[in-house]
């Protein structure tokens, strides 16, 4: 069986509002796949949504780091539970929890969701983990941008496309630590534990899914590949 590790970024699921479209076109795709014989992990992100009540939060009273994050793991939760529904009759019948520990699954459960588990764990971390408790050599991150870039940019015009490069590089770019909202192309902890697992992870425009088609046969795609 191919298993397949998908990090949906909350920012296509709910952009601005619910984004009904893509979902379907999503289904479909993953649906034809799980004909093939795969399996998916789908691990759902906050997003916008996520940040907009960890803000909101903070506007009435300061926050601690792990409250903040616990609001951040409940809307993942939400949008797991939301995709899992979505995605029956193949989806699992719960939501991944820990995601160190290994689920019995039958060959029926095609599309396993998962969402975040623990403060100071974001989505990206509990992909990456995942990946090493199953097995899965790669990870594909998607997002809403063909490519991570060294700089965000929306700010910055000389910001340079990344295309191949190695952890140690990506590392030097976004840093070592975590904190709660954060917008990197990817967690500086999760990157860390991808580095030390061989973890290799693809971020990708997760609207394009032609492009996402290309990257699940093993074919030439837009992306940013960290190895």
């Amino acid at each position: 069986m191919k298993e397949v590790v998908l990090s949906l970024g909350g920012s296509l699921i709910v952009p601005d509002k619910v984004d009904v479209g893509f979902l379907k076109k999503f289904r479909a795709l993953v649906f034809r796949y799980v004909k093939k014989g795969y399996r998916f992990y789908i691990i759902t992100g906050g997003g916008r949504v996520c940040r907009d009540y960890q803000a909101a939060a903070n506007a009435v009273r300061p926050l601690s780091t792990d409250e903040l994050d616990w609001i951040g793991i409940h809307v993942t939760r939400m949008n797991a539970d939301f995709i899992r529904t979505l995605f029956k009759p193949y989806s699992w019948k719960h939501i991944l929890g820990d995601p160190a520990k290994r689920m019995e699954l039958t060959k029926k459960d095609r599309v396993i969701v998962g969402a975040g588990w623990l403060p100071g764990w974001s989505s990206d971390y509990d992909s990456v983990v995942i990946a090493k408790t199953y097995g899965v050599k790669t990870v594909i991150n998607l997002t809403n941008v063909d490519y991570a870039y060294d700089k965000d940019p929306s700010k910055f015009k000389g910001a340079k496309r990344l295309e191949n490069l190695s952890w140690k590089a990506f590392i030097k770019i976004v840093g070592t630590k975590w904190r709660s909202g954060m917008h990197a192309p990817f967690d500086p902890v999760a990157s860390r534990f991808a580095s030390k697992k061989g973890i290799r992870v693809i971020i990708t425009n997760g609207r394009d899914l032609k492009n996402l088609e290309r990257h699940l046969q093993g074919k030439a795609a837009k992306g940013t590949v960290i190895e």
